[in-house]
């Protein structure tokens, strides 16, 4: 099978690593890749925002496979694009990709369903901000209704800086969309979803927040580990009933059936399991850590789903260990990252590479906030840090930062399901 990765983050690296480990595939593409990827694979350029070009690239390959990995070319239809030229795509057309790229959508959808939600209203002139913040007490959860790469976020006890990032972004162009807060420890699940045939992946946790103990900023994601040593075996069931498997019905009822990675991003609140967000690919950084325990392999899961096949496939066999994804980020990030500084170290296993390019004399440099994800694995959460941290140590950046507490309060036991899940 020859396949095409579109995308050039570490989640399309880890990808491309678990599919160049795979026998059954017999060529491997990336495009546009990054420094890592060309390790394990051939490069193309691409804008991934052009459709008709990711096409051309898939045709000229001759793919059998594309795999699309960021959401952005997903929400303008380059799926749609990929099909209507005759080759199986891994990836919900546009139809279906409203679910992460307009957060109105995702709550109707989940409305319908049935699905619990934090309550919301979706603000887009200034003047009703004001009567809209006073629905809510605080913490104050404002948010971009668009994409806005995991950024567009602001929880505060502060009123004022709620109102502060809606007015940003009304002033963009950009409705807000303000929510009630959902207590609770978070997930993030990941299903294959073909139509209304749902088959979940290892629950993870990942960490928004820029420093550790949760402070700062958020972020795309500075961290992930996976499995849930907290949680009950059978939560990614109890999950993909209560929640995942409505909202695939719902959209196949709707018209636009879901083909691809439905990803859940949950709160385990005391009243029981509601929705953050829901995205429409691999989440990063958890995709680099989930896939580090997959043992099926990756292109038979990817294939089945884009060809109408998932059905007839049996659960995915997985790791008994665990896995932990460190994130090293760029001086300056998530504001406006220090770009084209050299890194070192950067090319052991357990490394994948995201806002990373290679120069013409051969050094690897940062070109993106997120530059690096490192994996760790071992036999529980405290082995698969340990490594995480120790495969990071010879990584060199100048002026880069990551947290030092992924998975610790785990590690330490003081993370717990609600008894409402229990």
């Amino acid at each position: 099978m020859r396949i095409l990765v579109v995308g050039s983050g570490a989640r399309e690296h880890a990808i491309a690593v678990s599919l160049a480990q795979d026998p059954e595939v017999t060529a491997l593409a990336c495009a546009p890749g990054n420094a890592g990827t060309a390790a394990v694979s051939e490069q193309f350029g691409l804008d991934v925002g052009d459709n008709d070009a990711v096409v051309a690239v898939a045709r000229t390959w001759q793919a059998d496979l594309v795999v699309i990995g960021p959401e952005a070319p997903l929400v303008s239809g380059a799926a749609d694009a990929v099909r209507a030229a005759g080759i199986a795509c891994f990836g919900p057309g546009a139809g279906a990709a409203r679910i992460e790229g307009s957060k109105a959508f995702a709550k109707s959808v989940m409305s319908s369903a049935g699905v619990p939600t934090a309550s919301s209203v979706v603000v887009d002139n200034p003047a009703h901000l004001d009567t809209a913040l006073g629905v809510f007490t605080p913490p104050y959860v404002v948010k971009d209704d668009g994409l806005a790469a995991g950024k567009g976020v602001v929880v505060s006890d502060d009123v004022e800086v709620a109102r502060a990032h809606a007015l940003g972004l009304l002033d963009a162009g950009h409705p807000a969309l303000l929510e009630s807060f959902l207590d609770g420890p978070e997930a993030s699940l990941f299903c294959l979803v073909d139509g209304t045939t749902v088959v979940p992946l290892l629950p993870a946790q990942d960490f928004k927040r820029v420093g550790d103990d949760d402070t700062g900023p958020n972020t795309g994601g500075m961290g992930a580990y996976c499995p849930l040593p907290w949680a009950g075996a059978g939560l990614a069931d109890d999950l993909v009933e209560r929640i995942v498997r409505p909202v695939a019905t719902e959209l196949d009822r709707r018209g636009v059936p879901f083909s691809g990675l439905l990803y859940a991003g949950l709160a385990l609140t005391s009243q029981g399991p509601a929705v953050v967000e829901f995205n429409c690919r691999f989440g990063d950084p958890e995709t680099q850590a989930v896939l580090a325990l997959l043992r099926t392999p990756l292109a038979r899961l990817l294939h089945a789903t884009a060809t109408g096949t998932l059905a007839e496939q049996p659960p995915p066999d997985w790791s008994d260990d665990s896995a932990v994804t460190v994130v090293v980020a760029a001086e300056g990030y998530p504001a406006t990252p220090r770009l084209g500084d050299v890194i070192t170290g950067a090319d052991g296993d357990g490394v994948r590479h995201a806002g990373t390019r290679r120069r013409e004399d051969g050094a690897v440099v940062s070109c993106g906030g997120r530059v690096l994800s490192v994996v760790g694995t071992g036999a529980d959460l405290a082995a698969a840090r340990a490594d995480a941290y120790a495969r990071l140590e010879p990584v060199r950046l100048a002026g880069s930062h990551h947290r030092t507490d992924i998975g610790l309060r785990a590690e330490r036991g003081e993370v717990s399901m609600p008894v409402s899940l229990r």
